[in-house]
């Protein structure tokens, strides 16, 4: 009886925790509350680097980090705990690896080791408060559009690697030549190679400080050539995200068509009254309410254009009017 009572407690953790489909008065209050908390830890961290506010309030920032700490070891501790309710058949050790490896466990993971290894290395204040800033990367798991964008990342990332070594050449390639060029008009500006990729970082990439730039023609005109070939390098990325984003929008679409259409034959969904389903299906793939309602009226027009076909198969019509003719 106690055995069943522990499994009726971890699937619960489970259905509240890990189960998306799962919709209950917990798992909402859950959700606002680890959404809320991971804001107002974003917001601490913000608030402690003014020096004059830390000082005064630094007994209640404290406390609320220590807070923060246990509330997300815990979360994390009960996920690791539950996971294997995912598939009880599996290996429970192996599903908890698997899941240790998974992304968002390596973000729960960084939203608190910071904590704990400031415990047997004291880190510089400010470094710290910089990877309490990790814990915005929770947010992840609670917001469907930054779910696409990473996912989009991931499936793109041979082309972002592509363009990152592209730069890479190019900033080498560029640093050299201002080198060639600069380097005895301004021995102190361009003295090396690597001290003149600074100069071909923020040229390439069009931000330009001005803190450095070249005064010879010679120079000059590589600089400009330099800046119009980085426009285009600067757009790559920025294509390849648009790009991929479009192409992950338009395969949800088709996915979540294809699941209403198999709603449809095989549980006979009532695309107009069956919300709970459709809410469902929706948020299984992923898609927000008014690219589901395009879908859902395109499905209604077909459907009714298929009536109208049968319609016409069973009765004969005028050619002329279009009056139904007596058989």
């Amino acid at each position: 009886m106690a055995q069943f009572s522990w499994q009726q407690l971890r699937q619960f953790v489970y259905n509240n925790l890990h189960d998306d489909d799962y919709k209950s008065k917990v798992s909402t209050c859950v959700n606002y509350l680890l959404i809320s908390l991971i804001i107002a830890n974003v917001a601490a961290v913000l608030l402690e680097s003014v020096d004059d506010l830390y000082k005064l309030y630094q007994p209640y920032f404290n406390i609320f980090e220590n807070l923060s700490i246990l509330i997300f070891s815990g979360e994390y501790l009960l996920r690791l705990w539950s996971i294997i309710e995912k598939n009880p058949q599996e290996s429970a050790w192996k599903q908890r690896f698997r899941w240790m490896k998974s992304g968002e466990a390596i973000i729960d993971l960084m939203a608190i080791l910071p904590a704990y290894l400031n415990f047997f290395v004291h880190l510089d204040l400010r470094f710290l408060r910089v990877l309490r800033l990790f814990r915005l990367l929770k947010l992840t798991r609670y917001f469907v559009s930054l779910q696409i964008l990473l996912r989009v990342i991931q499936r793109e990332k041979g082309s972002f690697q592509a363009v990152i070594f592209i730069l890479v050449i190019m900033i080498v390639m560029t640093a050299s030549a201002i080198y060639v060029v600069e380097n005895k008009a301004q021995p102190e500006a361009f003295s090396s190679i690597p001290k003149a990729m600074w100069w071909a970082v923020v040229t390439l990439t069009t931000v330009g400080y001005g803190d450095v730039t070249p005064v010879t023609n010679l120079g000059r005109i590589l600089g400009a050539f330099i800046t119009i070939l980085g426009v285009g390098i600067a757009a790559l990325p920025a294509g390849i995200l648009a790009s991929g984003l479009a192409n992950e929008l338009n395969q949800r679409n088709q996915r979540l068509e294809q699941e209403f259409r198999e709603a449809l034959q095989a549980k006979g969904l009532d695309l107009l009254h069956d919300q709970v389903e459709i809410e469902r299906i929706r948020k299984k793939v992923g898609l927000p309410k008014e690219q589901t309602h395009e879908i859902i009226i395109q499905l209604v027009r077909e459907k009714l254009l298929e009536s109208q076909e049968q319609e016409k198969k069973k009765y004969h019509y005028c050619p002329h009017c279009g009056e139904k003719l007596s058989e």
